[in-house]
């Protein structure tokens, strides 16, 4: 699907909506900024429910609550057992955290879990299923059988909605002579393999082959939805030799030229290329980091980071970006370190450090703005391998970032330092060393704010003060969300840790390998982060056979209600980008004594099963007096567009039309007033009067339908307008 830029689409929306009304709001208009006037396009999750035997006679199921979900929405679980009828399993409405443990199953039959939201006492649709097969044995994990392909083994494995469902597939590399990635849906159904060719039987880890990936800290591979038509793309560096999913191979004349390829996620065809700059070509072919960032503040771009070596001594870097429309790659800037100081790390991050809405690259040592121009450099840093970006302390505005060093001459080990100025807010010196794992994570109730670490004590944030002397720490390798409380867990090689802070010691929560599962290099799983159920995380191992996936998820029952963590942007950033895998953070401070997260600045993209896109009133521009209210219950989101007598308009851009053509708008409304109202509804220039029926109370909310015509892909704009009537109160609009 085509898309047009954000500053086209602006215009063509401002001239649908009138020259009086322009005239009338300009300035107020375009005093906004692009990330306060639109919301990131983001995935249209499903509820992923999941459901595992936590004893031998219960079955723990769990699921998510959604960004956008209304503060009030609560829940009922239903069971049915052999594809009997459903019956539901709690009594009164479960408002508190988004888990139910099944204590009265006949765990003998298969039994198949769902959920209904229930908003303003009134029932929603049923979300999708899980089927808990019939004699499952206890235990915290799903397994994904893998094809066979003798001689390779799995080092990373990525997530992304390949089939639009709403729920999250699985690509996993294998590594063998040759290299290979292959796709799998959540059921386990396997849908394509991608063979990387003669280029990529080079795996030096550090001047590997053209298209080799996954080998030293360099990986090559992302997975998102580019396009933001609700189905994610496979992003891939490719080369001469590389045979896609549908069996057609990449031929070129050379075997040091490439490229980025974005791959059909069903199908694993090449949809679309393009050449990576290597200014430094003379030294060799690159390999790097990939990832995705929202560089416009609306939608997703794709960032590689690539180096060769100059002979035997340093590095050559450039960092280069590209946009999806639908169709083609469209190169957004290139940036080459030359002589600069930027001294970069083992991965990136991608996080809004300045929080205006875009993303920033983050390579531990500098910071790339979203345009490419050179942010800052952290003084007296050299390289390192680990760095964390987040609200580590919450009683400070702003990010905050901690990061380690290898063999800094001055003696620096580790710092803080303010995420979006790069200004050292704390240094730790000692004997030159190579610090090669190092942690920020909240741990300890007693001081406020996340803790770090290395190997030399933990340390409290907002002092730098040891508070727990080495080695009485944890490992420093992950934390995790995993059981029932805010405070991080602790994750490395096949266990899960707490952190008993008064006895200086750990407990074991989950050791995996007694299932046979198998991390990968570094000690590291092959992914983590919150994919299914609640908001806390699951981990995905291999088995010690290569055989299969195994997903391991939390048993633990938890009042804790949080929005989907993919639903907060830097979390969603983080599960596209690998490198030395990292912990994966959030935007605000997710620990002891926290506020409760404000809602995120997103919109739906895409349909989940089959459904339609979901346009909240609040994502929208708004002028002429409309304000975005929440003074009545019953909406959805955060608030709903409250109209003036005449001259109000709600105007949403980017609206995908999908494949076009006539489509049934469907308008969500409460109008209390006894009489109905009529104002004006604008779709891509044409205007129509649009007449909303009393609902017989301002908390009582209705649809009202229109036909429209719509353009192919996310060009389209919808506004709405008071005319003299005023209107309704508007809480969302559904696309099909």
């Amino acid at each position: 699907m085509r898309k047009l830029a954000l500053s086209g689409l602006l215009a063509v929306g401002l001239l649908c909506i009138g020259f009086d009304w322009l005239s009338e709001n300009f300035q107020n208009w375009m005093g906004k900024t692009a990330a306060q006037a639109m919301p990131r396009n983001m995935e249209n999750l499903g509820r992923g429910v999941v459901a595992v035997r936590s004893s031998s006679s219960q079955a723990f199921i769990s699921w998510r609550l959604l960004g956008l979900d209304p503060a009030s929405i609560g829940f009922n679980v239903y069971r049915s057992a052999n594809g009997g009828a459903a019956v539901r399993l709690n009594g009164s409405t479960l408002t508190g955290g988004t888990n139910f443990t099944d204590s009265t199953a006949n765990l003998s039959q298969s039994n198949t879990y769902f959920v209904r939201p229930v908003i303003n006492g009134v029932e929603e649709a049923p979300s999708g299923s899980f089927t808990l097969p019939a004699n499952a044995t206890v235990r915290q994990f799903m397994t994904i059988p893998l094809q066979s392909n003798p001689g390779t083994t799995v080092h990373f494995v990525w997530v992304g909605d390949l089939d639009g469902d709403g729920e999250y597939d699985f690509i996993c590399d294998r590594l063998g002579t040759r290299q290979f990635i292959e796709a799998y849906r959540r059921d386990g159904a396997f849908l394509w393999r991608v063979n990387f060719g003669p280029n990529s039987e080079n795996q030096d880890n550090i001047e590997p082959g053209a298209s080799a990936i996954s080998v030293g800290h360099n990986d090559g591979v992302t997975v998102y939805d580019l396009d933001s038509d609700g189905r994610a793309e496979v992003i891939i560096k490719s080369a001469n030799g590389v045979v896609f999913g549908n069996g057609q191979t990449l031929t070129h004349g050379d075997n040091t030229t490439q490229f980025i390829s974005v791959l059909n996620g069903l199908t694993g065809a090449e949809r679309s290329r393009a050449t990576i700059p290597n200014p430094y070509l003379a030294d060799g072919t690159l390999s790097g980091h990939m990832g995705v960032a929202y560089l416009d503040g609306v939608n997703p771009s794709i960032v590689f980071k690539g180096k060769n070596r100059v002979g035997s001594g340093g590095f050559n870097l450039n960092v280069s970006t590209w946009r999806f429309n639908g169709s083609n790659l469209i190169q957004q800037w290139s940036w080459q370190r030359g002589s600069a100081n930027a001294p970069d790390f083992h991965q990136i991050r991608i996080a809004d450090v300045d929080r205006n809405g875009t993303d920033e690259i983050c390579d531990g040592g500098y910071v790339l703005n979203s345009n490419g121009t050179f942010r800052y450099a952290v003084p007296g840093v050299i390289h390192g391998d680990r760095f964390h970006i987040s609200d580590l302390d919450p009683n400070r505005p702003g990010l905050e970032g901690f990061g380690i060093q290898q063999n800094n001459p001055s003696g620096l080990l580790y710092y803080v330092y303010d995420a979006s100025t790069g200004a050292i807010l704390r240094n730790h010196f000692g004997a030159v060393e190579d610090t090669a794992r190092g942690i920020a994570a909240e741990i300890d109730p007693r001081y406020r704010g996340y803790e770090y670490w290395s190997f030399h004590g933990i340390h409290r944030i907002d002092t730098g003060a040891v508070i727990s002397p080495d080695p009485q720490r944890p490992w420093p390798n992950f934390r995790i969300w995993w059981d029932g409380d805010v405070l991080s867990e602790n994750l490395n090689r096949e266990f899960v840790e707490k952190w008993n802070y008064t006895a200086g010691s750990v407990t074991r929560l989950l050791t995996a390998s007694n299932d046979g599962a198998e991390d990968s290099w570094r000690d590291a799983a092959q992914f983590y982060g919150d994919i299914m159920g609640d908001w806390r995380e699951e981990v995905v191992y291999a088995n010690n056979t290569d055989t299969a996936l195994m997903i391991y998820t939390t048993t633990t029952p938890t009042n804790v209600r949080l929005y989907t963590l993919p639903h907060n942007p830097l979390y969603r950033a983080c599960m596209t980008v690998k490198g030395y895998l990292q912990s994966h953070l959030v935007d605000y401070y997710l620990g002891d004594g926290m506020s409760a997260p404000p809602t995120p600045n997103i919109r739906y993209v895409g349909a989940t099963g089959g459904g339609s896109d979901t346009y909240q009133a609040e994502s929208a521009s708004i002028g002429g007096g409309v304000t975005i209210d929440n003074d009545r219950s019953g909406f959805n989101g955060t608030g709903f567009a409250n109209f003036p007598l005449s001259g109000g308009v709600v105007h949403w851009i980017n609206v995908d039309g999908n494949g076009g053509g006539s489509k049934t708008l469907m308008f969500r409304y409460a109008l209390g007033a006894s009489a109905a109202r009529t104002g004006r509804l604008v779709v891509n220039g044409a205007a129509q009067n649009i007449t909303f029926a009393s609902t017989g109370g301002w908390s009582v909310w209705q649809t009202h339908n229109v036909t429209v015509t719509l353009l192919a892909g996310p060009i389209n704009t919808i506004t709405l307008e008071s005319t003299g009537a005023d209107l309704a109160n508007i809480d969302q609009v559904v696309v099909p």
